[in-house]
């Protein structure tokens, strides 16, 4: 496998002294009391464990990583959850204890929940995904209702041009790619600034911000949200698009299926729909700049052994290539 040259990684990277021991000494710094069993849970920007507890059920704890978002920020994305809670909207807020629910050990900072099962929802079923759209539309309604003060937007800045900035200063492209790759980034970004034209001036609202299947646990009394962390101010579309999979016609009928739903509850502008395409335009962009600067986080190298690879960023130029077309079409809804 042919990985080029990166930069020198830092000396440590965020998580190293986060050790088991540690887990459970934040645990016990908040009058709980593990019984011994600590399983570590999928997650890479943050850390996150599932604890048993020696009197209750096993808990979350969840460690925020460092300098990512400020205090206000983080309880920020707790209160907006609790406030969905409090409408009886499915999602797993923060358990407070003390009176707070962001907590540090350590010079970590973490919180805790509790325990959800679930699994991944059948987006291929039209009754789930209308589920869902309704359950979205309760979310947005109540993000409608004030904006975030501490977090920042979704836009073309904050998810395209500022992570190509950072791939191009710090030099993960392969040299002899660079060129042809920020050519077709340029492109992409023309592409989504005339998307943006054409949707024209749109409400933001606070969103979920990263709602994918995996982010939507699904039980016998229907779905539940989690993982807010990436919550932030931007149109409705984003929490929608994400259901979407398949040839062209088959998103028209899910994003059909999505909005019967979601409809119920908040009303949709169907201009957002020429944003879909540029919105997992940025998505692509960004996703390649995060796993740049995770780079000296030993999980993502580990995790993610394909990232900086000659085959790796030829498969970007081709993908953004499409997605250059793809954003010219028509929107997947009559605007």
């Amino acid at each position: 496998m042919d990985n080029h040259a990166t930069p020198a990684p830092a000396p440590a990277h965020p998580f190293a002294r986060l050790d088991p021991h540690t887990v459970l000494e934040a645990l016990e710094s908040v009058g709980l009391y593990g019984d011994g069993r600590l399983l570590a849970l999928n997650s890479y920007e943050n850390r996150v464990y599932q604890a048993g507890l020696e009197d209750g059920p096993p808990v979350v704890l969840k460690f925020y990583r460092p300098e990512r978002w400020s205090d206000a920020a983080i309880l920020e994305e707790h209160a907006f959850v609790d406030e969905l809670a409090g409408h009886e909207i499915p999602v797993v807020p923060a358990t407070p204890i003390g009176g707070r629910t962001l907590h540090e050990h350590a010079g970590y900072r973490f919180a805790v929940f509790p325990r959800r099962g679930g699994r991944a929802p059948e987006l291929g079923d039209p009754a789930t995904l209308e589920w869902i759209g309704r359950f979205i539309g309760r979310i947005h309604a109540v993000g409608a209702a004030r904006p975030y003060a501490s977090r920042p937007a979704l836009d073309a800045h904050s998810f395209g041009r500022e992570p190509y900035d950072y791939l191009r200063s710090h030099g993960f492209v392969p040299p002899e790619l660079a060129a042809t790759w920020a050519s077709v980034v340029e492109q992409a970004l023309d592409g989504v600034a005339r998307c943006y034209e054409r949707a024209g001036e749109l409400p933001l609202l606070r969103l979920h911000g990263d709602c994918h299947a995996g982010n939507v646990l699904w039980t016998p009394d229907g779905p539940h949200f989690v993982d807010f962390d990436d919550s932030r101010m931007g149109p409705a579309v984003q929490d929608l698009w994400m259901l979407l999979s398949g040839e062209r016609q088959e998103m028209v009928g899910q994003m059909a299926d999505v909005l019967a739903g979601y409809e119920d509850f908040c009303d949709f502008h169907p201009r957002q729909l020429y944003l879909v395409e540029a919105l997992r335009t940025l998505r692509l962009i960004h996703y390649s700049a995060w796993l740049a600067m995770r780079w000296d986080d030993p999980a993502f190298p580990a995790a993610f052994p394909w990232f900086n690879t000659q085959r790796y960023w030829q498969d970007r130029i081709l993908e953004l290539r499409e997605q250059v077309a793809l954003m010219d079409e028509p929107p997947l809804w009559p605007v």
